[in-house]
């Protein structure tokens, strides 16, 4: 936890002192997702499981996006809606890493230009699955395609391959972009660790 608190203060300062818009961009991306993994560390740190409760951890991951919102005279209210429950670290490192690129995205380029903006996050949490839907009020997907850079690369690997599950991006058909996540809760069944669930 401490080590990536450190690499992430590390990458503040070589943003500050970069003079590339680029570069610092880059570093500023870095920093986050370095961020929202010493998040869900520092989580487990407060005790002596291996899980963690997600929505704690999610709300501190808002807070990190909360910087970006807050950036210029952009007004963008991001909020969270429904439960995701407990999770082992494998699930919530990826997780975490995945809701970061996204919000952040969708603050960044769906909002872009919008005085004001709203992310909406929901999740919904059953026996066999974990369902998470972005949805914000932007413009929309450009030319109705996902774009192919590194954000949305790492999204894709993570959900695809750490967390077995699926995602897809589509446009509103009234405004904005919604992402929805789909990711099956097969390896806390094999593990024993399925977590408590809302009585639905």
């Amino acid at each position: 936890k401490n080590n990536l608190q450190t690499v992430a203060s590390l990458l503040r300062i070589q943003s500050r002192r970069t003079h590339s818009d680029v570069a610092k961009d880059a570093l500023g991306q870095a920093m986050r997702r370095v961020a929202a993994i010493a998040v869900v560390h520092d989580t487990l740190s407060e005790g002596l499981s291996q899980s963690v409760d997600f929505d704690v951890v999610f709300e501190r991951v808002l807070m990190l996006v909360a910087e970006v919102a807050s950036s210029g005279s952009q007004v963008v209210r991001p909020r969270s809606e429904g439960f995701f429950g407990i999770l082992p670290s494998e699930y919530a490192t990826p997780l975490a890493l995945v809701l970061t690129e996204l919000v952040t995205n969708a603050v960044e380029h769906g909002l872009a230009g919008k005085a004001n903006g709203e992310v909406v996050i929901t999740s919904a949490r059953t026996a066999d699955s974990l369902s998470v839907t972005v949805r914000d009020n932007g413009g929309g997907l450009p030319e109705g395609k996902v774009g192919e850079g590194l954000g949305t690369q790492i999204v894709r690997t993570l959900v695809q391959g750490e967390l077995g599950g699926s995602i897809d991006w589509h446009t509103l058909e009234a405004e904005g972009t919604e992402v929805t996540i789909e990711i099956p809760l097969q390896y806390l069944h094999e593990q024993d660790v399925l977590a408590v669930v809302p009585n639905v």
